[in-house]
């Protein structure tokens, strides 16, 4: 089964191409520019470097959210266009699951994995876009919600980590230092913050094959982005 990951919720973006579990290439970076342009640039490189075409994708797995609004409809609109056209299944994908499951691949083999992760992301404006995931027991890379997935201020995501469960909660996130340290010392002395890639989609791919051999899949006129927050745009005209 080949597997096509995309990510572009985050500045960082990142593209790979799997077979089953298998990491075969992947394309990152951080940089300015627009995903209109690189997203194709991004997948022309992964092609050359892994030799496929993409009528040769048997699933597509893609960030649908949260992050950046404009990065998401760049590539949920290109996988929904690949989808179609090639008539294969999509495997949507939070970036929040993403960074959760990677902190958790990032493990020695023998380490003990945490129950509880809350993963975290830059949401800009001393905002954070959160949840808590649970570990589900069993060999294969699953998660579920404990948590909604939301838009908090800093102070907010703290003390949901603190309140909602009585066990130790890890906390994982390509951008740790959106919390201040002085208020994670104050609301959550002690607590273990893990540093993940920011490059996202080798953990969107695994993801993916474990929704595949699943059939958690959805076609592409289902596949809809979890924006969390409206746009900009979207706000100053519902705020008139």
């Amino acid at each position: 089964m080949l597997i096509l990951a995309v990510d572009t919720s985050t500045r960082t973006g990142s593209a790979a191409i799997f077979r089953d579990s298998e990491l075969l290439a992947e394309v990152s970076g951080h940089e300015e520019t627009p995903y209109s342009t690189r997203l194709f640039r991004d997948i022309v490189l992964l092609q050359e470097r892994a030799n496929f075409r993409i009528d040769q994708i048997d699933v597509f797995a893609v960030a649908a959210g949260p992050g950046s609004f404009t990065g998401l409809r760049v590539g949920l609109t290109a996988v929904k266009a690949w989808a179609e056209v090639h008539r294969k299944p999509v495997a949507a994908i939070s970036g929040l699951e993403a960074i959760a499951a990677e902190s958790l691949a990032g493990r020695t083999p023998n380490a003990p994995a945490p129950l509880f992760i809350a993963p975290f992301l830059d949401a800009r404006r001393g905002q954070v876009f959160g949840a808590i995931y649970q570990k589900i027991s069993g060999g294969e890379l699953r998660l579920a919600l404990a948590s909604d997935e939301s838009i908090l201020s800093v102070d907010e995501f703290l003390e949901l980590v603190k309140t909602k469960f009585p066990q130790p909660v890890e906390l994982a996130s390509p951008t740790p230092d959106v919390l201040p340290a002085a208020r994670m010392r104050e609301i959550l002395a002690g607590a273990h913050v893990v540093q993940v890639s920011a490059a996202l989609a080798p953990a969107i791919g695994r993801l993916g094959f474990e929704r595949a051999k699943r059939g958690d899949l959805v076609d592409s006129i289902s596949l809809d982005a979890n924006y969390v927050r409206r746009s900009d745009a979207e706000s100053a005209w519902k705020d008139r």
